[in-house]
């Protein structure tokens, strides 16, 4: 039996004749730039998210995270705190800014210690780079504290947490600004690259939008030196038809994290889940000092796996020893690098390939 990792070519089968439909309309309307189903989606996507917000498609989710930092008009070399344990963007997107990352290291929830980053702040940080990860919330309620008694503004990255709730509340309408992505392998993804900015300000959001469109919020009148990033019309048709079988994709993932949280107790490292957060689990990271032996075994008997991420930010070749980094110590992340482990997650999966899984890691070092 091989057990997927991922596999959009069946989710796509679910929902074939829904996006084959939208698809061609798009094409039949020649609205490949903007056009109605980018508006919809934005208004739609604002009324999942709630609280308030608006949205604005861009490009990409790395885009958005750029374009929301660069909204905020932070100060020149202030620092941002970022956590160690996280994809590049989040620490690009601070770099391209002309800011100075300051790495922080996570709790047992692979998100912000929140300990370590009130040490780390400084008269020299302007904001706080929250990412949700792996789908779940990093703690808000904290985070959203330690920003008010500081005056620091708090950037969430959400690109692996579309639907999560942080008391109730979904990520995205928690901070001063949220950057969406839509790569394919998302909870919720286009078919090829996508992303939204997200913020309860509509003077962020109109300053956003006026960055991503050369500059201006009307065609060939630049306020200001922008750039090219917009949200097109095929992908904003099909993420309208996603958007509607989220909550429910949503849903299995969950009982599919039971599953892996019932079946592995005492084998392996598993995520620690906070009462306040509901995850949406885009993806499932296991720990074990086996890590390399459990991977290669689970491989041979076709069980996909992931590495998220083999390398801590820290560590990288990009952000090691870099007068944009601020030197700053974080043990866990650099100490996990080394055994975190995804196992396959989504809702293409059955509850028997989850108990083969199951099955074979108890097997391998139970």
């Amino acid at each position: 039996m091989v057990v997927k990792f991922l596999d959009l070519h069946k989710q796509y089968l679910g929902i074939k004749e829904e996006v084959d439909k939208a698809i061609f309309e798009v094409i039949e309307k020649s609205a490949f730039i903007g056009g109605d189903a980018v508006e919809s989606f934005e208004e739609e996507f604002s009324e999942f998210i709630g609280g308030g917000v608006k949205t604005l498609g861009v490009g990409n989710g790395s885009d958005a995270l750029e374009i929301a930092i660069e909204a905020l008009n932070l100060p020149k070399d202030s620092e941002v705190l970022v956590p160690a344990n996280t994809f590049a963007a989040s620490a690009e997107a601070v770099v391209r800014n002309g800011l100075k990352i300051v790495f922080v290291d996570c709790g047992a929830d692979y998100t912000l210690d929140i300990e370590d980053l009130e040490s780390k702040i400084t008269p020299k940080t302007s904001a706080i780079m929250a990412v949700h990860l792996y789908g779940q919330s990093a703690r808000m309620k904290e985070i959203l504290e330690l920003a008010k008694k500081h005056s620091l503004r708090v950037i969430e990255d959400c690109a692996q947490a579309h639907g999560a709730r942080y008391n109730g509340q979904c990520v995205g309408s928690l901070g001063d600004i949220a950057a969406f992505s839509f790569y394919p392998g998302k909870n919720l993804g286009a078919y090829g690259d996508g992303g939204a900015i997200v913020s309860r300000d509509e003077a962020l959001i109109k300053k956003c939008k006026c960055i991503a469109r050369h500059g201006g919020l009307r065609k060939y009148e630049h306020e200001i030196v922008g750039r090219n990033s917009r949200l097109d019309g095929i992908q904003a048709a099909i993420l309208r038809v996603k958007l509607k079988h989220l909550d429910s994709w949503n849903g299995r993932r969950r009982e599919i994290a039971k599953l892996y949280m019932d079946g592995l107790s005492g084998i392996v490292g598993l995520p620690e889940v906070k009462k306040e957060c509901e995850c949406v689990w885009h993806l499932f990271v296991i720990r074990t000092q086996k890590r390399n032996e459990l991977s290669q075994k689970l491989n041979q008997m076709g069980i996909e796996t992931g590495l998220h991420y083999p390398i801590c930010l820290p560590n990288t070749q990009a952000f090691s020893n870099k007068p944009y980094v601020v030197e700053s110590k974080t043990p866990k992340a650099k100490a996990w690098e080394s055994e975190i482990l995804s196992l396959p997650m989504g809702e293409h999966l059955s509850d028997v390939e989850v108990g083969s899984v199951i099955k074979a890691i108890n097997e391998a070092i139970g």
